[in-house]
């Protein structure tokens, strides 16, 4: 029976790439999106992939459907074994300009939903004491980005809130760790100007933005046997730019 994998945020981008990687490697997965639309392309993406899962509608900020979403899933799947908080948002301004809404909407979409979606699946992982948590962090939580507050903010939080996790249950056989993805050639950066793109580029050692899959490959090593004694780390994925002590 293979092991039930939830993964937020999975319609497009770093998180359809994990959702496919994870399904293809025998897990199955659960992929959220924020509308009927997205969902049903991750269902199809999925069922392309010859993989097992479905998607499914959450909007990671409301509670009540936090709740429901993952006894749907614990009850026609079984109890959640593998936990990717995937699911985030930017709404980049300085901080001089920045409205208490594009605040509070990015701490509690990037962060304080991660408290909800973990303490619901921690039952299931705790009574089979086994499970796989693993938090999508960015290069910014470590380095800082002129523009960003919020956006810096939520994602150096997951690192706290990923080491502290991590001491309180590794005693039951669950690991949390996170992965910081530098910048990826997904939508957002491909707006990006030529003049910007130089400019992005020539901070990268390795010269080239990062892929999806440099990221969903990271998370399935992490969510793997082969990383059974990891947990609390953080992953840092971003060709050079930042490199972690």
């Amino acid at each position: 029976m293979s092991q039930i994998c939830l993964v937020t945020g999975a319609s497009r981008g770093i998180g359809n790439a994990i959702a496919i990687e994870l399904a293809t490697k025998g897990y199955t997965v659960i992929g959220t999106g924020t509308s009927i639309a997205s969902a049903e392309k991750v269902t199809n993406d999925l069922r392309t992939a010859g993989a097992e899962g479905r998607g499914a509608v959450l909007d990671v900020n409301d509670p009540e459907q936090v709740e429901s979403v993952i006894k749907d899933i614990t009850d026609e799947f079984g109890p959640i074994s593998v936990l990717v908080n995937n699911a985030g948002v930017t709404e980049d301004n300085l901080l001089m300009r920045m409205k208490p809404s594009q605040w509070q909407r990015t701490l509690n979409t990037n962060l304080a939903s991660v408290f909800s979606l973990t303490k619901l699946c921690l039952k299931g992982m705790t009574r089979a004491r086994y499970g796989r948590i693993i938090n999508l962090s960015s290069v910014v939580g470590a380095t800082g980005n002129a523009g960003q507050t919020n956006y810096a903010a939520s994602k150096a939080g997951l690192i706290g809130f990923t080491k502290s996790l991590a001491l309180e249950i590794a005693s039951r056989g669950i690991t949390v760790n996170a992965v910081a993805p530098g910048f990826i050639d997904t939508d957002m950066t491909s707006a990006l100007g030529e003049d910007q793109r130089t400019k992005l580029l020539g901070a990268i050692p390795l010269a080239r933005l990062g892929r999806a899959d440099d990221i969903s490959k990271a998370v399935a090593f992490l969510v793997s046997d082969d990383a059974s004694y990891i947990t609390g780390q953080v992953l840092h994925v971003n060709g050079g730019m930042h490199m972690s002590s």
